[in-house]
Protein backbone atom coordinates (compact mmCIF):
# COMPACT_ATOMS: atom_id res chain seq x y z
CA UNK A 1 0.00 0.00 0.00
CA UNK A 2 3.19 2.46 0.08
CA UNK A 3 2.10 3.95 -3.76
CA UNK A 4 -1.74 4.18 -2.76
CA UNK A 5 -2.71 7.89 -1.46
CA UNK A 6 -5.76 9.58 -0.89
CA UNK A 7 -6.38 11.72 -3.55
CA UNK A 8 -6.07 15.04 -1.86
CA UNK A 9 -6.67 16.98 1.20
CA UNK A 10 -7.59 20.11 -0.10
CA UNK A 11 -10.64 21.75 1.18
CA UNK A 12 -14.28 20.56 0.52
CA UNK A 13 -15.92 23.39 -0.61
CA UNK A 14 -13.27 24.33 -3.33
CA UNK A 15 -12.83 22.69 -6.56
CA UNK A 16 -9.89 21.46 -8.06
CA UNK A 17 -8.76 22.65 -11.82
CA UNK A 18 -8.36 19.90 -14.53
CA UNK A 19 -4.93 18.68 -14.96
CA UNK A 20 -2.63 15.96 -16.44
CA UNK A 21 -0.55 14.28 -13.41
CA UNK A 22 2.75 15.56 -12.69
CA UNK A 23 3.23 17.56 -15.96
CA UNK A 24 5.49 20.00 -14.26
CA UNK A 25 7.77 17.14 -13.90
CA UNK A 26 10.25 15.61 -15.59
CA UNK A 27 9.33 12.35 -15.66
CA UNK A 28 5.70 11.81 -15.20
CA UNK A 29 2.79 8.74 -14.52
CA UNK A 30 1.52 7.34 -17.80
CA UNK A 31 -1.52 5.90 -16.44
CA UNK A 32 -2.92 6.41 -12.97
CA UNK A 33 -6.03 4.60 -11.15
CA UNK A 34 -8.69 6.38 -8.97
CA UNK A 35 -10.73 4.19 -6.61
CA UNK A 36 -13.83 5.46 -4.85
CA UNK A 37 -14.17 3.90 -0.99
CA UNK A 38 -16.51 6.59 0.33
CA UNK A 39 -18.78 8.57 -2.40
CA UNK A 40 -19.52 11.92 -0.78
CA UNK A 41 -22.96 12.95 0.15
CA UNK A 42 -23.45 15.53 -2.51
CA UNK A 43 -20.97 16.64 -5.49
CA UNK A 44 -17.32 15.33 -5.35
CA UNK A 45 -17.45 14.18 -9.22
CA UNK A 46 -14.10 13.90 -10.82
CA UNK A 47 -14.40 16.07 -13.95
CA UNK A 48 -12.49 14.75 -16.86
CA UNK A 49 -10.87 16.53 -20.38
CA UNK A 50 -9.50 14.65 -23.54
CA UNK A 51 -6.30 16.89 -23.67
CA UNK A 52 -6.23 16.29 -27.92
CA UNK A 53 -9.28 18.31 -27.83
CA UNK A 54 -8.39 20.74 -25.38
CA UNK A 55 -5.15 21.03 -27.65
CA UNK A 56 -7.38 21.75 -30.84
CA UNK A 57 -9.75 23.86 -29.26
CA UNK A 58 -7.01 26.12 -28.08
CA UNK A 59 -6.57 29.38 -30.95
CA UNK A 60 -3.95 28.39 -32.98
CA UNK A 61 -1.69 31.51 -32.51
CA UNK A 62 -1.91 30.94 -28.72
CA UNK A 63 -0.79 26.99 -29.00
CA UNK A 64 1.95 28.28 -31.38
CA UNK A 65 3.54 30.22 -28.81
CA UNK A 66 3.58 28.09 -25.99
CA UNK A 67 4.72 25.44 -28.80
CA UNK A 68 8.67 27.78 -29.18
CA UNK A 69 8.60 29.68 -25.91
CA UNK A 70 7.08 26.46 -23.65
CA UNK A 71 5.94 27.41 -19.88
CA UNK A 72 7.92 28.19 -16.64
CA UNK A 73 6.57 27.31 -13.31
CA UNK A 74 8.22 29.77 -10.10
CA UNK A 75 7.87 28.35 -6.87
CA UNK A 76 8.70 29.97 -3.43
CA UNK A 77 8.89 27.93 -0.26
CA UNK A 78 9.08 29.85 2.99
CA UNK A 79 7.38 32.87 2.75
CA UNK A 80 4.10 31.70 5.01
CA UNK A 81 2.43 30.50 2.31
CA UNK A 82 1.96 26.91 1.44
CA UNK A 83 4.62 24.04 1.46
CA UNK A 84 7.77 24.89 3.50
CA UNK A 85 11.46 24.12 1.32
CA UNK A 86 11.80 21.47 3.73
CA UNK A 87 8.57 19.63 3.83
CA UNK A 88 8.28 19.76 -0.29
CA UNK A 89 11.55 18.14 -0.32
CA UNK A 90 11.99 15.96 2.81
CA UNK A 91 15.15 17.63 3.84
CA UNK A 92 16.57 19.86 6.09
CA UNK A 93 19.85 20.03 3.93
CA UNK A 94 19.89 22.26 1.47
CA UNK A 95 22.56 20.24 -0.58
CA UNK A 96 20.14 17.58 -0.89
CA UNK A 97 17.78 20.31 -2.70
CA UNK A 98 20.15 21.61 -4.88
CA UNK A 99 21.35 18.01 -6.07
CA UNK A 100 17.66 16.88 -6.90
CA UNK A 101 17.09 20.24 -8.60
CA UNK A 102 20.25 19.57 -10.98
CA UNK A 103 19.28 16.04 -11.92
CA UNK A 104 15.63 17.66 -12.54
CA UNK A 105 16.38 20.64 -15.05
CA UNK A 106 15.06 22.78 -11.88
CA UNK A 107 17.20 26.36 -11.02
CA UNK A 108 17.57 27.40 -7.57
CA UNK A 109 17.80 30.03 -5.91
CA UNK A 110 18.42 30.97 -2.22
CA UNK A 111 16.80 33.81 -0.84
CA UNK A 112 17.29 35.86 2.28
CA UNK A 113 16.36 34.05 5.46
CA UNK A 114 16.83 30.64 4.32
CA UNK A 115 13.85 31.06 1.87
CA UNK A 116 13.76 28.75 -1.89
CA UNK A 117 12.75 30.11 -5.19
CA UNK A 118 12.80 27.22 -7.85
CA UNK A 119 12.20 27.79 -11.45
CA UNK A 120 11.39 25.23 -14.21
CA UNK A 121 11.24 25.55 -17.80
CA UNK A 122 8.67 22.77 -19.50
CA UNK A 123 6.89 21.89 -22.60
CA UNK A 124 3.68 23.05 -22.77
CA UNK A 125 2.58 20.90 -25.78
CA UNK A 126 4.35 16.91 -25.70
CA UNK A 127 3.05 14.60 -28.58
CA UNK A 128 1.73 10.81 -27.13
CA UNK A 129 3.83 8.62 -27.13
CA UNK A 130 1.93 5.77 -28.37
CA UNK A 131 -0.51 7.81 -30.83
CA UNK A 132 1.56 10.31 -32.16
CA UNK A 133 -0.98 13.26 -31.53
CA UNK A 134 0.22 16.86 -29.89
CA UNK A 135 -1.38 16.98 -26.70
CA UNK A 136 -2.07 20.00 -24.03
CA UNK A 137 -0.17 18.92 -21.34
CA UNK A 138 1.13 21.24 -18.44
CA UNK A 139 -0.19 22.87 -15.46
CA UNK A 140 0.27 26.28 -16.57
CA UNK A 141 -3.23 27.80 -16.57
CA UNK A 142 -3.81 25.39 -13.27
CA UNK A 143 -1.25 27.10 -11.27
CA UNK A 144 -1.59 30.83 -12.99
CA UNK A 145 -2.70 33.85 -10.63
CA UNK A 146 -5.59 33.83 -12.63
CA UNK A 147 -7.23 30.79 -11.81
CA UNK A 148 -7.42 32.09 -7.86
CA UNK A 149 -10.51 33.36 -6.91
CA UNK A 150 -11.00 36.98 -7.10
CA UNK A 151 -10.85 37.60 -3.71
CA UNK A 152 -7.92 35.24 -3.08
CA UNK A 153 -5.66 36.36 -5.77
CA UNK A 154 -6.13 40.16 -4.47
CA UNK A 155 -5.12 38.90 -1.28
CA UNK A 156 -2.13 37.50 -2.12
CA UNK A 157 -0.67 39.99 -4.78
CA UNK A 158 -0.83 42.30 -1.99
CA UNK A 159 0.53 40.58 0.51
CA UNK A 160 2.91 38.88 -1.47
CA UNK A 161 4.17 40.59 -5.04
CA UNK A 162 3.56 38.22 -8.09
CA UNK A 163 7.12 37.41 -7.61
CA UNK A 164 6.69 35.86 -4.33
CA UNK A 165 3.72 33.82 -4.64
CA UNK A 166 3.68 30.03 -3.71
CA UNK A 167 2.87 29.24 -7.12
CA UNK A 168 3.32 31.30 -10.64
CA UNK A 169 3.19 30.61 -14.00
CA UNK A 170 5.03 32.26 -17.18
CA UNK A 171 6.27 32.03 -20.91
CA UNK A 172 9.29 29.74 -20.90
CA UNK A 173 11.38 32.89 -21.37
CA UNK A 174 9.84 34.21 -18.12
CA UNK A 175 7.61 36.79 -20.19
CA UNK A 176 3.91 37.59 -18.41
CA UNK A 177 1.00 35.26 -19.40
CA UNK A 178 -2.06 37.33 -20.32
CA UNK A 179 -5.55 37.35 -18.46
CA UNK A 180 -7.47 36.50 -21.65
CA UNK A 181 -5.10 34.01 -22.85
CA UNK A 182 -5.69 32.34 -19.43
CA UNK A 183 -8.82 32.75 -19.69
CA UNK A 184 -8.92 31.02 -23.22
CA UNK A 185 -7.42 28.01 -22.47
CA UNK A 186 -9.60 27.94 -19.11
CA UNK A 187 -12.55 27.78 -21.51
CA UNK A 188 -11.16 25.02 -23.81
CA UNK A 189 -10.84 22.94 -20.64
CA UNK A 190 -14.06 23.74 -19.81
CA UNK A 191 -15.81 22.89 -23.20
CA UNK A 192 -14.31 19.45 -23.60
CA UNK A 193 -15.45 18.59 -19.33
CA UNK A 194 -16.74 15.27 -19.03
CA UNK A 195 -18.13 14.64 -15.19
CA UNK A 196 -17.09 10.69 -13.42
CA UNK A 197 -19.74 11.03 -10.71
CA UNK A 198 -18.67 8.48 -7.85
CA UNK A 199 -20.48 5.39 -6.12
CA UNK A 200 -18.48 3.37 -3.80
CA UNK A 201 -16.50 0.32 -5.49
CA UNK A 202 -16.04 2.58 -8.01
CA UNK A 203 -12.40 2.04 -9.90
CA UNK A 204 -11.15 4.85 -12.88
CA UNK A 205 -8.42 4.52 -14.91
CA UNK A 206 -7.07 7.31 -16.97
CA UNK A 207 -4.54 7.65 -19.36
CA UNK A 208 -2.47 10.37 -17.46
CA UNK A 209 -0.98 11.95 -21.33
CA UNK A 210 -4.14 12.11 -23.13
CA UNK A 211 -6.73 13.04 -19.64
CA UNK A 212 -6.90 15.52 -17.65
CA UNK A 213 -8.52 15.09 -14.49
CA UNK A 214 -10.13 17.41 -11.91
CA UNK A 215 -12.24 17.47 -8.64
CA UNK A 216 -15.72 18.87 -7.80
CA UNK A 217 -16.45 20.52 -4.34
CA UNK A 218 -18.31 18.17 -1.91
CA UNK A 219 -20.62 17.66 1.04
CA UNK A 220 -19.50 15.19 3.72
CA UNK A 221 -17.51 12.19 3.98
CA UNK A 222 -15.26 11.71 0.82
CA UNK A 223 -12.62 8.89 0.49
CA UNK A 224 -11.23 8.57 -3.25
CA UNK A 225 -7.68 6.19 -3.63
CA UNK A 226 -4.73 7.04 -6.48
CA UNK A 227 -1.89 5.10 -7.46
CA UNK A 228 0.22 5.55 -10.56
CA UNK A 229 2.52 3.71 -12.92
CA UNK A 230 4.72 3.33 -16.15
CA UNK A 231 6.64 6.34 -15.56
CA UNK A 232 8.25 8.53 -18.75
CA UNK A 233 9.92 10.98 -19.61
CA UNK A 234 9.79 12.96 -22.66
Amino acid sequence: MDQVYTSTEYPSDQRILLHNELSYSATWPQKIWFFCEKAAEQGGETPIADVRRVHNRIDPEIRERFLHKGWMLVRNFNDGFGLTWQEAFHTENPAVVEAYCREQDIEVEWKEGGRLRTRQVRKAIRCHPITGEPIWFNHMAFWHERAYQPEIRSMMLQVLGRENLPYSTYHGDGSPIEDDVVDHILQAYEVETEMFPWHEGDLLMLDNMLVAHARSAFVGTRRVLVTMGEPFSG
